[in-house]
């Protein structure tokens, strides 16, 4: 049975936390390298075998040279994923209309004739 020291201990879990964050850049820049459009299919491949050859390097080469494009890209991707969010969230059918309605009647922003063309519509 194998006993490990306090420092030894310590030591494997910041080793381990240091390879899990590395592997998450490592497989962000991996994605990214793919979500470019502006890259040809040869220069893609040259980061990836840059990056599969000499990982430390190629990522600290990558991160330097693109940091400002890649954050570009990742901030476009959340736009569009924000603006799915609200369509979605928009055409919520005629319950969600319904609801929409009451909490309107309910606050006093609409009159019960307004609910009740509101209701109308959704149900229409």
């Amino acid at each position: 049975m194998v006993v490990l020291s306090l420092g030894e201990f310590l030591w494997s879990l910041l080793v381990i936390f240091f390879m899990v964050i590395y592997f998450m850049m490592l497989f962000q820049v991996i994605v990214d390298v793919f979500r470019r459009h502006d890259a040809s299919g040869w220069k893609k491949a040259a980061w990836l075998i840059f990056l599969f050859v000499a990982p430390f390097l190629g990522l600290i080469a990558y991160l330097v040279t693109n940091s400002e494009a890649m954050t570009q890209r990742n901030t476009a991707v959340m736009d569009t994923r924000r603006y799915g969010y609200e369509a979605a969230a928009e055409n919520i059918g005629a319950a969600g209309q319904i609801a929409k309605a009451k909490e309107l009647l309910d606050s006093g922003a609409i009159s019960p004739e307004e609910y009740a063309q509101l209701k109308a519509k959704a149900l229409a």
